[in-house]
């Protein structure tokens, strides 16, 4: 265990002077993540926002609130590296477009999730937020939509991974459309983050 916490410690260590997409970002690099050997739960992210970039640090912003509030933890928990473990698919701030963040720099993942995630050997649990981290850890098993892949969330459940939307308040007319997702998902959720930390 103690050989792969300083490996592992020594990835993280890399990835946070990646400067791999630099060119490509408005506001310049800074990788946003944690992680620990002993992480029991893996949240998959999209890509910081502006806010995180500013702070460094992962989900310090409403959609942060909103996701804290959705696994039942407080911000102690959360932000506990030996127990949550936060990658995203992009771990810088992307910039904005005209609806939004841009989507994650599509360099980041194929780079490091390799080497990272199977270091993460004690995860129970995965949490893919948004279609883009949807995408790369569902990959083929994905549906067509992201209600879709939410809608066959029973089944990559099975698989130890759970898809949710991104709690962003851009999100709050699916969620309305969607009260299934609060109804029967959440408590699912909660139950199995408790499980797992």
């Amino acid at each position: 265990m103690k050989k792969r916490a300083a490996s592992l410690d020594a990835l993280l260590a890399e990835i946070r002077t990646c400067r791999l997409c630099a060119t490509h970002l408005q506001d310049g690099p800074r990788p946003v993540l944690q992680a620990s050997a002993s992480s029991r739960l893996l949240i998959v992210s999209q890509a910081p926002g502006r806010k995180v970039h500013a702070t460094g640090i992962p989900f310090n912003d409403v959609s942060g609130d909103r996701l804290r509030h959705w696994l039942g933890v407080d911000r102690a928990t959360f932000y506990d590296a030996t127990r949550i473990a936060i990658v995203p698919m992009g771990f810088c701030f992307p910039g904005s477009g005209r609806n939004g963040d841009l989507p994650p720099r599509p360099e980041c993942a194929p780079r490091w999730h390799p080497s990272l995630l199977p270091l993460l050997k004690q995860v129970q649990l995965t949490l893919a937020i948004g279609q883009y981290a949807q995408a790369g850890v569902l990959g083929e098993q994905r549906g067509a939509s992201l209600t879709e892949t939410m809608q066959a969330w029973h089944e990559h459940l099975a698989h130890g991974v759970l898809p949710l939307p991104h709690p962003s308040p851009r999100n709050q007319l699916w969620l309305k459309r969607n009260p299934w997702f609060e109804a029967e998902l959440l408590p699912v959720l909660r139950e199995r983050v408790e499980q797992a930390l």
